[in-house]
């Protein structure tokens, strides 16, 4: 069977450090984790910042500054940086570190959704920071703005950098956004799919969904013209990446995607996450991708032409 690219979302920016103990802030939490998931067996790490006295989500390149440089040091596993970064900011700021340090591999929302998590408010009962309550609970007034003229602003800013995108499609709707990025010739075939389940503002976490997002996939592109895995939120997390991983997907798991690791257990790290779908994948007679056949499988270009 073909090698299953196990990704990891380290950090994210929805969830806050009064949600769980085990969700990395610092530069050094976030070094630390990642490193964690790469030895545990994921082949890329998708990457967000956050300031590191508070958890804010942050867009700053000095603050990737501070854990990029350690994770290249310590592991081979593809770095991903988010393009995404948080709803608070500006597609400018939400660029400044893919710009700066030209990774091998960015993500790139594929449309403007609403996007929640407002309802997380209530299960929390006293709050660490100051913000934090403000952001959760003002998330139902969030809209993630990606228009078509900020996508191929992204798409045409990293364009010389050589990175090439995971594409976040939250319904089906981004997947034709995709078709027409790719019909203007701003995306080539080759690209990276990752389908996004279970978010409050895009598509719900129903199989029935996971199966018509990947057949439309399948007749937008041609079967054998893209790769895709597929994320899932919270407690969907692990049966929808199961299921992908059935239907010969990749997957992706992580603290930004769920903060538990079995119902009513908080995760004590990225790395059991990782560890978990590594053991499911091989129940399956998968095999989990290294960094390396990660790299050929999606047409990267190497770690060592990336500027950190």
């Amino acid at each position: 069977m073909a090698k299953v690219i196990i990704s990891c979302a380290v950090t994210g920016s929805a969830h806050v450090p009064s949600m769980s103990g085990a969700l990395p802030v610092t530069p050094e939490e976030i070094a630390s984790q990642a490193i964690e998931a790469a030895e545990a067996g994921a082949a890329i790490l998708h990457l967000h910042a956050r300031v590191p006295e508070d958890g804010r989500p942050t867009g700053d390149p000095d603050v990737y500054a501070r854990f990029l440089p350690v994770i290249k040091q310590r592991t081979d596993a593809v770095v991903n940086i988010t393009t995404g970064g948080a709803v608070t900011m500006s597609v400018q700021e939400r660029l400044a570190a893919a710009r700066r340090f030209a990774p091998e591999l960015c993500s790139l929302n594929m449309g403007s959704i609403n996007f929640s998590f407002f309802p997380a408010a209530a299960r929390i009962k006293s709050w660490k920071h100051g913000w934090e309550k403000d952001y959760v609970e003002g998330s139902d007034d969030f809209i993630f703005k990606n228009t078509f003229r900020d996508i191929a602003y992204i798409l045409e800013a990293m364009s010389d950098a050589g990175t090439r995108f995971e594409h976040e499609c939250y319904d089906v709707g981004h997947l034709y956004n995709l078709a027409h990025f790719l019909d203007r010739g701003l995306v080539k075939p080759g690209f990276f799919v990752q389908m996004v389940f279970g978010i409050l503002g895009g598509i719900g976490a129903e199989l029935d969904n996971l199966m018509f997002m990947k057949q439309t996939c399948d007749r937008l592109f041609g079967k054998d013209s893209f790769q895709w895995s597929v994320l899932a939120a919270g407690r969907h997390q692990m049966p929808f990446v199961t299921q992908a991983a059935l239907m010969g997907g990749h997957v992706r798991v992580g603290l930004e995607d769920s903060l538990f690791i079995e119902r009513g257990v908080l995760a004590a790290s990225n790395a059991q996450q990782v560890e978990k779908i590594k053991r499911i994948l091989a129940e399956m007679g998968h095999e989990p991708a290294t960094p390396d056949e990660a790299r050929h499988i999606l047409g990267l270009k190497g770690g060592d032409r990336v500027e950190f």
